[in-house]
C-alpha cells in the first residue's frame, strides 16, 4: 500500500462519490475562497485561513469546504506573540467548539510556504546558530507551525477527509538544533488535542513535515471514540504518527513509513510511537491492516509513559535499518501480522494477560517483502529476529518463523510457543528457550536447553519431550 499523490486523489474523487461525510454538512459552508484565499499554489493563504476560522469560531461549528484539487500555500512567522523568538501564524485552527464541525478537503492540498525558518536562528544576521545539545533556550527559536490543521478542546465531533497537508520540509530554511536531540520543535501535519468529542479522519495525506506527519494528545477521560482510516503519513522528520496521551482510538488501512528518511532527523524517527506524557494515560487503542514500513527508527515504538492496551490486527510491520517493533508496554497484542525483520523489547511480565502476545502472526527477514530490498536483523547482521531477553510469560500461538537470510530463531527464556512453525538457514546456533505448548516444528540450528516441552517439539526431524538438557 503505497500512496503516492495521483493515489490519494483517485481515492478522493471516489469518496466524493460515493461517501458523503459520515454526518449530514454540518451548519453553513465557509469556503477559503469567500474569505480572500486564492488556491493557486502561488499566493499565501494563511490570512484567508485565519479569517476563515474566525468566522467558524463565531458560528460555533460548520462545514469548510476547500476547492477540489487546489494548493493553498500556508504559513508565516512573526516575532513576538508566543514562547519563542519567531512565532506561526495559525493556518486551520478550531478550538473549544461544540457543534459539529466538518472539514472537507475535495483532494486539495495545504503547502507549506517556503522559506519558512525552522530552528535557531541568530536573530541579528538570521543566519542560521547552533548549540550545544540539549539546548532550550527558545531566544532564537523559530516556528514554522505547529499544525496545519489543529483541533483543539472540541466537545462537538469533528470530522476531517479528503486533504493533503504537505510541510514542504526541502524548501524549508533549516536552522540549529532544539530540544533534547535533533530538532523538537514543532511542525505538524494534523494535530488533534483534548478533544473530548468524536473524531473522525478519512483518506488524509500528510508528508514532509519537519516533526510529525499527525500528532494526537487525546483527553484521557473521554469516552468518545475516534476512527481514523487511510491516514497515509510518509516521509516525515520525526513520526509519522504521535500519541501521547488518549483513550479510545481505532486506525485502519493507514500507513506510516520513511519517518526520517529526509532532510530533517528527530528521535525515534518511528513509523508510530506510543509515548505517554505529562502523566496523561494511553489506553484501548486498535489498529487494522496498517503498514509500518522503511522507517530510520522502528516501524512501532512504545517504550515510556503510561501505556497499555493496544491491539495490532492484519498488520504488517517492515524493518530496513532498524527494528520492525518495540512494544515495550503492558496488554499489547498482535494476530494476523507480519515481521519484516527483528522485533525488540516485547512485554515481559510475570502476569500473562499483561506480557505482549503474539497470535498467528509470521516473522521473516525476506528481502522481497522489503520496499529496499534490506531487512534490519539487529545491531550486528544475522541477530535473532525476536531479540527479546526479558520474555516471562511473552507468548507465540500459531506463529511462523520463516528465516531465509542470516536472521536466527527467537532469542528468548521463558517465553511461551504454542503450535509454532519454526525455520532458519543460518548455520549459527539460535536460543528460542522457553515453555512449549502444543507442538511445533523447528527446522534448523537451535539451542532449546533449559526448555520445558510440555506438549511436543520436533527438532530436525528429533522429537523431544520434558525438560530439555
Amino acid at each position: 500500500m503505497n500512496i503516492d499523490r495521483r493515489a490519494f486523489l483517485t481515492a478522493s474523487a471516489a469518496s466524493a462519490i460515493v461517501a458523503p461525510p459520515l454526518r449530514a454538512a454540518a451548519g453553513p459552508v465557509f469556503r477559503p475562497e469567500d474569505y480572500g484565499a486564492r488556491g493557486d499554489g502561488a499566493t499565501n493563504d494563511t490570512q484567508a485561513f485565519a479569517r476563515l476560522c474566525a468566522a467558524v469560531q463565531r458560528q460555533g461549528g460548520g462545514t469548510i469546504s476547500l476547492r477540489a484539487g487546489r494548493t493553498y500555500i500556508v504559513g508565516a512567522q512573526a516575532p513576538g506573540g508566543g514562547p519563542a523568538a519567531l512565532n506561526p501564524l495559525s493556518i486551520i485552527h478550531l478550538d473549544g467548539l461544540a457543534a459539529p464541525l466538518v472539514i472537507l478537503g475535495n483532494g486539495a492540498r495545504l503547502r507549506a510556504q517556503p522559506g519558512l525558518k525552522f530552528g535557531t536562528f541568530d536573530q541579528r544576521s538570521g543566519k542560521r546558530v547552533d548549540h550545544a545539545m540539549p539546548n532550550l533556550d527558545r531566544s532564537d527559536l523559530a516556528i514554522p507551525y505547529r499544525g496545519m490543521v489543529w483541533l483543539g478542546h472540541c466537545s462537538g465531533p469533528v470530522e476531517i477527509r479528503d486533504l493533503e497537508l504537505d510541510g514542504n520540509v526541502d524548501r524549508l530554511n533549516i536552522g540549529g538544533k532544539f530540544g533534547d536531540k535533533g530538532w523538537q520543535v514543532p511542525a505538524n501535519g494534523l494535530l488533534l488535542q483534548l478533544n473530548s468529542g468524536s473524531e473522525t479522519v478519512t483518506n488524509i495525506l500528510t508528508h514532509h513535515h519537519a516533526l510529525d506527519g499527525a500528532q494526537i494528545i487525546g483527553a484521557p477521560d473521554r469516552t468518545s471514540r475516534s476512527r481514523i482510516s487511510r491516514l497515509i503519513a510518509r516521509d516525515n522528520g520525526r513520526q509519522g504518527l504521535s500519541i501521547t496521551a488518549g483513550r479510545g482510538y481505532d486506525f485502519a488501512d493507514s500507513q506510516f513509513s520513511r519517518s526520517g528518511r529526509g532532510r530533517v532527523q528527530s528521535s525515534p524517527a518511528a513509523g508510530v510511537d506510543i509515548e505517554g506524557e505529562h502523566k496523561r494515560p494511553i489506553r484501548d487503542l486498535n489498529f487494522n491492516r496498517c503498514r509500518f514500513s522503511d522507517n530510520a527508527g522502528c516501524g512501532l515504538v512504545a517504550d515510556s509513559g503510561d501505556s497499555e492496551g493496544v491491539r495490532f490486527t492484519d498488520c504488517s510491520f517492515v524493518g530496513t535499518t532498524s527494528w520492525s517493533a518495540w512494544p515495550n508496554k503492558p496488554r499489547f497484542s498482535f494476530a494476523g501480522c507480519t515481521f519484516v525483520g527483528a522485533v525488540v523489547h516485547a512485554f515481559a511480565d510475570a502476569d500473562p494477560a499483561r506480557a505482549t502476545h503474539f497470535t498467528a502472526c509470521r516473522f521473516t527477514d525476506d528481502p522481497k517483502l522489503s520496499p529496499t530490498g534490506k531487512v534490519f536483523s539487529g545491531k550486528a547482521a544475522g541477530g535473532p529476529i525476536a531479540n527479546l531477553a526479558q520474555s516471562d510469560n511473552v507468548s507465540f500461538d500459531r506463529c511462523t518463523f520463516d528465516l531465509v537470510g542470516s536472521a536466527k530463531l527467537p532469542r528468548t527464556n521463558r517465553a511461551i510457543y504454542r503450535d509454532c512453525t519454526m525455520r532458519q538457514r543460518s548455520p549459527d546456533p539460535s536460543a528460542p528457550g522457553g515453555r512449549y505448548l502444543g507442538r511445533t516444528t523447528i527446522t534448523g540450528r537451535a539451542n532449546l536447553s533449559g526448555s520445558t516441552v510440555e506438549g511436543s517439539v520436533v527438532l530436525n526431524g528429533r522429537e523431544l519431550r520434558g525438560k530439555v538438557s
